[in-house]
């Protein structure tokens, strides 16, 4: 019987997992649309195939930056922020059905 209850203990955990991921896609997709409408970027007449293009640039920009900073605690907090779970890059990544 421990291994049913430990099966199921399982299940809820990857369940509040979930739950955890979604929210953290939804915190993140609102952080970006913010960002667009303050810039004005959300407003204009974009193709999404343009928008994926720059959102791509940004990202390079930012990992390039992220190479040159020294190691030390800061640049190692920075990576385990970036590409975590939740965010654009991860989700862009991510192959699971709930994505």
């Amino acid at each position: 019987m421990a291994v049913s209850s430990s099966i199921s203990n399982l299940d809820a955990q990857i369940e509040k997992l979930r739950e955890r991921r979604r929210f953290l896609i939804v915190k993140s997709a609102e952080r970006f649309a913010r960002a667009a409408t303050k810039s004005g970027l959300a407003q204009m007449e974009i193709a999404d195939e343009e928008v994926d293009r720059i959102f791509e640039e940004i990202a390079a920009r930012f990992r390039k930056e992220e190479k040159k900073a020294l190691p030390g605690a800061t640049a190692q907090a920075h990576r385990s922020t970036v590409g975590g779970a939740g965010t654009p890059e991860a989700i862009l990544h991510d192959n699971s059905p709930e994505a």
